[in-house]
This record gives structure tokens, C-alpha cells and sequence, in this order.
């Protein structure tokens, strides 16, 4: 069973909370995380490239000359595929990218990737992330007591935030970081543990996502 420090909004160790043993185990399956990523990717696809078969190109109604006494090639219409303007043969169209994965396979997914953070030591729990005013330099403040965030840093960190409730305050003072994805516990996905370096989650989040995986 793992046992991690709870941290407080300046950053100082205020208790311990002990992780639940079926959710964080320390294991990992890279077949169900790779399946939800591709998922999720595939899901986000617009599929909107489109080209005109011949029959979708303006104009070509009238057969360019007759068909007998010319000397040259019969054709019967100036959008032929091997024309100059004419239509595109095997062109792509709008299509859904998207599909469902079973629920099994999307929670081993998220497990698997709250795992690979636990083992990392990239997995941080926070007893409350509170804004005194809805203003950035507040919060970028909360992170940098946490040593998320550091100006020195040459290249910042991705770091994932997860709460319980995001209220408009808070929300307001967290939309302007650019190296910080919010989320609720409740929704989160694999992909997103995974695009992210480190993991910021309140205590009620935790509790959130452990009732969600149990």
C-alpha cells in the first residue's frame, strides 16, 4: 500500500493519506493505455478532408467532339479523372474517425497511467487549491510552493491539475497557464495523465476518481 504526504497551498507537508491497494497497486498494462490513447486520438479527428469525384465537378456536360472520324481518343466528357480539372478517382472524403472502447479497457487504461505516475514520484495531492481573487499570479504562486513551477526552469513542465469542483473564481485564475491542464477528477482520461509530466490532485479529487476506478 502506498502512503503519500498531503501538501497544503504553500507547499508544506500538513498529513499523509494512504492510497487505495486495487487502484494503486503499481500495475501497469501498456496494451489496454495504448488502445485508449489511440482512441482518444482517433475520437478527436474531424475527418472533414474532401475531394469532387467527377460526377461533383462543375461543368463537363457536353462531350468534347464526336465520337467516330477525329483521330483522336473517344471521350465522353471534359471531367474525366485524366483531364486537367477533372474529377479525383480515389480521393478522401468526410468520414468518423471515432469509436467506443469497452469501459474495462478505458479504467485499466487510466489505472495504468496513475500507476506509471505514482512510480515516477510525479504524483502530488493537495489538501485544497484555493484563490483568495480570481487572479493568475495567485495560483502560479500555489505552484510554485509545490515546485511545479519555477521561472529558472528553461522549459516548463506539463503539469495536470484534478479537483473535485471548479468554481468561477478558480477557474478564472488557473485558464491563463500555459503548462497547466485543469480537469475534474470525475472526468479525467489516460491520454491527458499521460501528455502530462506531473499530477496535481486535491484530496476530494482523489477521493473522487478512487470511487469512480473502485
Amino acid at each position: 500500500m502506498f502512503t503519500l504526504p498531503v501538501y497544503n497551498s504553500e507547499g508544506k507537508e500538513i498529513d499523509t493519506i494512504k492510497l487505495n491497494a486495487d487502484i494503486f497497486d503499481g500495475s501497469q498494462n501498456s496494451d489496454c493505455l495504448h488502445q485508449a490513447i489511440e482512441a482518444y486520438k482517433a475520437n478527436q479527428r474531424k475527418g472533414l478532408a474532401a475531394t469532387k469525384t467527377r460526377g461533383e465537378v462543375s461543368g463537363g456536360g457536353k462531350k468534347p467532339w464526336k465520337q467516330k472520324g477525329t483521330g483522336r481518343a473517344r471521350v465522353g466528357s471534359t471531367r474525366s479523372p485524366l483531364w486537367r480539372h477533372g474529377g479525383v478517382v480515389f480521393g478522401p472524403h468526410p468520414r468518423d474517425f471515432s469509436y467506443e472502447l469497452p469501459q474495462k479497457i478505458k479504467a485499466l487504461a487510466l489505472k495504468t497511467s496513475l500507476n506509471t505516475r505514482l512510480k515516477e514520484n510525479n504524483f502530488l495531492i493537495l489538501d485544497e487549491f484555493k484563490v483568495e481573487s480570481p487572479k493568475t499570479k495567485l495560483a502560479v504562486n500555489i505552484l510554485t510552493n509545490l515546485k511545479l513551477f519555477s521561472p529558472k526552469l528553461k522549459k516548463e513542465r506539463k503539469v495536470l491539475f484534478l479537483t473535485h469542483k471548479l468554481d468561477a473564481d478558480l477557474k478564472k485564475a488557473l485558464k491563463n497557464i500555459s503548462f497547466l491542464t485543469v480537469d475534474l477528477a470525475k472526468d479525467c482520461h489516460a491520454y491527458e495523465v499521460m501528455n502530462n509530466q506531473k499530477l496535481l490532485i486535491t484530496k476530494a479529487g482523489l477521493s473522487d476518481l478512487t470511487e469512480r476506478l473502485k
